[in-house]
């Protein structure tokens, strides 16, 4: 064989390898972009799921609070239904004004004059005062600091 033969078939050789170099690099990297496509496809897929199930939600909770509603309506005319049955049948006075609706002002009345507990005192001279517990001598009114 002929040296300038073998420079041929070396570069032959040399760009089937890069060829196939190359197109195992392409295969390589298109797999990643398949992966990628399928996993945002999977993404997508996944949002419209919540998406879904969020107005579904949004219908149960808009259901039940209408049936809430109509079973606390129900309830409210029911107790008022048994109360004016017994003020008509019952005898015993006791039974009477447990059964009587209350106000909702006197319940209001009720939790207004309850006072919240404070952890501060009404006026200056309270348990929580700066001065509470000192002693002061006649001629002491206000005691200075002391300097350093």
């Amino acid at each position: 064989m002929n040296e300038g033969n073998i420079d041929w078939i070396l570069g032959l050789a040399c760009l089937l390898v890069g060829m196939g170099i190359g197109a195992l690099g392409y295969h390589l990297m298109n797999a990643n972009a398949r992966r990628n496509r399928q996993a945002q496809q999977k993404l997508k897929d996944t949002e419209r799921e919540l998406n879904q199930v969020r107005e579904t939600l949004n219908g149960h909770f808009s259901q039940t609070a209408d049936l809430v509603a109509q079973l606390q309506r129900t309830g409210q005319e029911l107790q008022q239904q048994f109360a004016a049955d017994a003020e008509r049948l019952c005898s015993d006075e006791q039974v009477k004004r447990r059964l009587r609706p209350q106000d909702e002002t006197a319940e209001r009345e009720e939790e207004s004059s309850l006072h919240i507990p404070r952890d501060y005192a009404e006026s200056a001279r309270g348990t929580l005062s700066e001065n509470y517990g000192i002693r002061r001598g006649p001629a002491e009114e206000d005691p200075q600091p002391p300097r350093y």
